[in-house]
């Protein structure tokens, strides 16, 4: 177990006196969160607030998200999400950043600005303040792997990965949990991390995982393809893509845009969200892939108001650019393992003296 760490000002949570309504503020570090959250629970959480937004149980701001983009010299980029999910009791906000000249970026970093604040809906008191480094990782590999009970070829055996970091390595946790593959391929810019990805994780999985060198070779044959990159160049052809098989598109534009039209099912987390997106809205507004190429958004095919895979030959389409709503559910349950288990560091509110 990692240790509780106290700050001036602040004191750890004893088993004696914590209580579920504390008039104090949580702070759930990232080693804590480690430990809160496994891939099995980021999948089931996500999974239930999909269930949630088909039911229309999950109130959004009237702007999805507030962003702020600066150029030079600074090339940071600071956003906020928020959501309301009434079946729990749970709102909050995410606030992250991340730094990208162009040339190096850190998302998906350690290094950058991660956290969710929650409080109680139904009183407006300050709950807790997650770090999301882990949760929304998780996040953003869970979701898409969620759709896969219902999108996926049967019994995949090859799983390709484009990208090797922290996008892709959680995408893998999540997809050996649910299946047991024969072969894994992995690429990335530097020979020396496909190559120490593919040693480590030989050894973790007793599963051949084969460094190639190209997106091409990682996609020829493979089952399920993942795009996990933080590059701005598409990575992937469907024209690479086997006949039945699934691309997992974490990132702008891992399947080159002119072919999305071109694949037999195109499934997003949210339409709406992803028109924030710049490399989504370009697609749209010069007519690539307009709205009736979208065959639906994920909570339709978990809901079963859609159904999901139903030619074993289709080549399928999941893209997610993240819902704020399964981050703001999974901190909220980090938060309350939290407190069950005597977690986290104790802030003390404002009050009057």
């Amino acid at each position: 177990m990692w240790p509780i760490r106290s700050y001036p000002g602040s004191t750890s949570i004893s088993a004696a006196d914590r209580t579920v309504g504390s008039t104090d503020v949580i702070f759930v570090s990232y080693q804590d969160t480690l430990e809160l959250l496994s891939p099995a629970e980021a999948m089931r959480i996500c999974e239930e607030v999909l269930l949630a937004q088909a039911r229309g149980s999950v109130a959004w701001p009237t702007t999805p998200n507030l962003k702020l983009d600066e150029s030079k010299p600074f090339h940071n980029h600071w956003i906020g999400k928020a959501a309301l999910l009434r079946e729990t009791a749970a709102t909050g906000v995410r606030l992250y950043n991340y730094y990208d000249d162009g040339r190096r970026n850190n998302i998906g970093s350690l290094q950058r600005l991660g956290y969710v604040i929650l409080s109680d809906p139904t009183d407006g008191r300050p709950l807790a303040i997650v770090d999301d480094h882990w949760t929304s990782g998780l996040r953003a590999a869970a979701s898409p792997v969620v759709g896969c009970k219902w999108l996926a070829p049967p019994a995949p055996r090859v799983l390709g990965l484009n990208g090797v970091g922290t996008m892709a390595t959680n995408v893998l946790r999540c997809l050996t949990h649910m299946y047991r593959f024969d072969e894994i391929r992995c690429t990335s810019r530097r020979a020396e991390t496909r190559e120490a990805f593919a040693s480590h994780w030989s050894n973790a999985l007793a599963i051949p995982v084969t460094p190639v060198e190209s997106s091409k070779e990682v996609a020829r044959g493979a089952d399920i393809v993942v795009g996990a990159t933080t590059s701005s160049d598409a990575v992937c052809r469907e024209a690479w893509l086997k006949p039945g098989a699934l691309f997992i598109s974490l990132a702008r534009r891992e399947l080159d845009p002119d072919d999305w039209a071109q694949m037999d099912k195109v499934v997003v987390d949210s339409w709406a969200l992803n028109l924030q997106m710049p490399v989504f809205r370009g697609m749209v507004e010069s007519g690539r892939f307009p709205r009736e190429s979208l065959y639906a958004e994920l909570q339709e095919i978990v809901s079963g108001a859609k159904p999901g895979r139903t030619r074993p030959d289709e080549k399928i389409l999941i893209h997610t650019c993240g819902l704020a709503s399964q981050d703001i559910a999974i901190a909220h349950h980090v938060f309350r393992e939290a407190e069950r288990r005597g977690r986290g560091i104790r802030l003390p509110v404002a009050s009057t003296p």
